[in-house]
């Protein structure tokens, strides 16, 4: 399948930010799964400082702004080419090596809601990877897809003493548990082919469990299965820290900064 994606995030500030500096982690990579055909980012009201490789191999951008502007946006389009491979990435590439993705993070604490919601799962299902299938429909369960009642820095165990969550819970939630079994898992941002919408609120994220002889393998929460030829994967992490589309701070008096995201995926 070829997919179209547009992601566009502006910033609009009151007054003008003395110096504003962002992350981005914007661009696919081909992988198993995916070729990435066409890609660009235009930055407008700012300017391209670096661009490098970091340590889960993700594409890195590095932009800045200052002066008397108002406003910054970030473009990022292109074209990608899926093909379905049930969720399996293949073999681990990158610095890191796969210990340090069972490392416990804030967002990824294993405490009493960790513990519970694993428990049985290795003496029912002798397959790990229907044994992940089985720990999705249980962080679901527990995690129901809601709005408004989580944020960025909502943690596993907060979101399962919580009232729900989106994407980025289950996926923080998902990762604890594997972690908690003994498995590496990661976070995964990326964008998702919706039926009959292509206006996005936001882009998707995921998890990843490392499953010998496969590799990397994928699990969508959200929609119950792994990812298939309607997902692109963009940045891999930790958590969502690692992995976030874009990232920074400014310095100076308050701006009043506010933020508007479009994001389109149509085949």
């Amino acid at each position: 399948m070829r997919l179209k994606i547009l992601h566009r995030t502006t910033y609009s500030y009151t007054e003008p930010a003395a110096y504003a500096l962002q992350q981005l982690r914007l661009t696919p990579k081909s992988r198993i799964g995916q070729s990435v055909l066409t890609w660009q980012t235009r930055i407008d009201g700012g300017q391209k400082e670096l661009e490098f490789d970091d340590h889960n191999m993700n594409r890195v951008m590095l932009i800045s702004f200052a002066g008397d502007g108002h406003e910054i946006m970030v473009t990022s389009e292109g074209e990608v080419e899926t093909a379905d491979t049930s969720g399996v990435v293949g073999k681990h590439a990158g610095f890191a090596p796969l210990w340090y993705f069972q490392r416990q993070t804030p967002r990824t604490r294993q405490g009493a809601g960790v513990r519970s919601l694993v428990k049985g799962l290795t003496a029912d299902y002798d397959d790990p990877i229907m044994r992940f299938h089985a720990l999705s429909a249980r962080v679901l369960d527990a995690v129901p897809y809601t709005l408004g009642v989580t944020d960025a820095e909502t943690s596993a165990e907060d979101a399962l003493n919580g009232d729900g969550g989106v994407c980025q819970d289950h996926a923080h939630v998902f990762i604890a548990a594997a972690r908690q079994l003994g498995f590496p898992a990661r976070y995964v941002s990326g964008y998702l082919l919706m039926d009959g919408q292509e206006q996005q609120e936001a882009s998707h994220a995921w998890a990843e469990v490392h499953i010998e002889p496969l590799g990397w393998v994928g699990f969508d929460v959200a929609n119950g299965i792994s990812p298939d030829e309607r997902y692109v994967r963009v940045a891999t992490g930790l958590d969502y820290a690692e992995a976030a589309p874009i990232s920074g701070l400014h310095f100076g008096e308050s701006a009043g900064e506010t933020l508007a995201v479009d994001i389109q995926v149509q085949q």
